[in-house]
C-alpha cells in the first residue's frame, strides 16, 4: 500500500504515548501497593502523564489527516460492536478517564487508607485501557483478510512492543529528575532488551511476508485454489485510487536496506546510549536512545505499510 505520512505519525506517536501512559500506570500501581509511593515521585509522573497524552492525541489527530472527510470522523464510534476502527476510538476516550482521575489524585497529593488505593486502581486501569488502545490499532489491520502481510499472527506483539519499548525509553528519561532512580545503566540495559526482542520477532515477520506474499492466481485469491479465472476486461484503463493505495511496490534491494536501517535504529539506540553516558550525561544519553527508537518505529511503521499488498492488485 503507498504509506500516508499522517497514518505513520498516528502509530508511532500514539503507540509511544499510550506506551508511556501503560508503563505510568503501573509504576504508580506498584508503588501504592508496596507502600513506595513518594511525593518526589509527583512532579515525574504527572510529567509523564502529560507527555504520554499529548503523543497520544497528537497522534490521533494526524490520522484524520488521511480521512476524506475529517469533521465526519466522530461517526465511527457509532460501529464499536463490529469494527476495529471505532474500538479504537471509543477506547481512546475511556483512556482519558482513568488519566484524568490519576492526574486530579497527583496533582492534589492525596494520601490515606482510602485515596491511595483509588491512586492504584486508576493506575492499573489506565495501564490496561492504554493497552488495550494500540491492541485496537493493532488489530485494525490484522483484521483485513485480502492483506496477506498484515493478518500475520506477529502484527499485534510487534505494534504492542513498539508502543512499549518507546513509551518505556520517554519515561526513563523522566525519571533521570526523580531522587534515587536506579541509574542510566539499567534503564539502557532493560532498553536493549526489549529492543532485542522486538527486532527478533520483526525479523521473523519480514521473512515470513518474503516466503508467504500474495496468492499465487486469481482463483487463489477469490478462494479456488487450483483454478483459473480469467477476467473479461480490465477494472480500469487508467489510475484511480485502488492503483495509487492498493499496489505500491518497494524494490526488495530498498526493502532490504530499510529492514536493516530500522533495526539498526532500535538496537542501536540503547548502545548508543551506553557510549555517550560518560562523555555527555545521563540526559543526553537517555534522549537520544528514545529519539533514535522513535525513528526507528517510524522507518519501521512505513515498511508495514509500504511492502502490505492488497489481493486485488492481482486484477490490474
Amino acid at each position: 500500500m503507498h504509506p500516508a505520512l499522517s497514518v505513520i505519525f498516528f502509530t508511532t506517536f500514539s503507540g509511544a504515548g499510550y506506551g508511556l501512559l501503560a508503563w505510568l500506570g503501573a509504576w504508580i500501581a506498584l508503588s501504592v501497593l508496596r507502600g513506595q509511593a513518594l511525593p518526589a515521585h509527583t512532579g515525574v509522573q504527572l510529567a509523564a502523564l502529560l507527555l504520554g497524552l499529548l503523543l497520544s492525541t497528537a497522534g490521533l489527530l494526524a490520522s484524520l489527516g488521511h480521512l476524506g472527510k475529517p469533521l465526519r470522523s466522530w461517526r465511527a464510534f457509532s460501529q464499536w460492536r463490529t469494527s476495529w476502527l471505532s474500538r479504537e476510538g471509543v477506547m481512546a476516550i475511556a483512556t482519558l478517564l482513568p488519566a484524568l482521575a490519576v492526574g486530579a489524585l497527583l496533582w492534589r497529593g492525596m494520601s490515606g487508607p482510602v485515596t491511595a488505593p483509588l491512586l492504584a486502581v486508576s493506575g492499573i486501569v489506565l495501564a490496561l485501557c492504554a493497552l488495550a488502545t494500540v491492541a485496537c490499532t493493532a488489530m485494525i489491520y490484522a483484521s483485513l483478510k485480502p492483506i496477506p502481510a498484515w493478518r500475520h499472527p506477529l502484527v499485534l506483539p510487534v505494534y504492542l512492543l513498539f508502543a512499549l519499548l518507546t513509551g518505556l525509553a520517554l519515561l526513563f528519561a523522566l525519571m533521570l529528575a526523580m531522587p534515587g532512580h536506579r541509574g542510566p545503566s539499567a534503564m539502557l540495559l532493560a532498553l536493549a532488551i526489549v529492543a532485542a526482542m522486538l527486532v527478533a520477532l520483526k525479523w521473523r515477520y519480514w521473512r515470513d511476508i518474503d516466503r508467504d506474499g500474495l496468492p499465487g492466481s486469481r482463483g487463489a485469491a477469490i478462494g479456488l485454489p487450483g483454478r483459473e479465472a480469467t477476467v473479461f476486461e480490465r477494472p480500469h484503463t487508467e489510475a484511480n485510487y485502488i492503483t495509487r493505495e492498493m499496489a505500491f511496490q518497494v524494490a526488495r534491494q530498498h526493502a532490504r536496506r530499510l529492514r536493516v536501517g530500522a533495526c539498526a535504529l532500535v538496537v542501536g539506540g540503547p548502545l548508543l546510549g551506553y557510549l555517550l553516558l560518560a562523555a555527555c550525561g545521563p540526559a543526553f544519553a537517555l534522549g537520544a536512545a528514545a529519539t533514535l527508537l522513535l525513528a526507528g518505529a517510524f522507518v519501521e511503521r512505513w515498511l508495514f505499510f509500504a511492502q502490505a499488498r492488497h489481493v486485488v492488485t492481482l486484477y490490474y
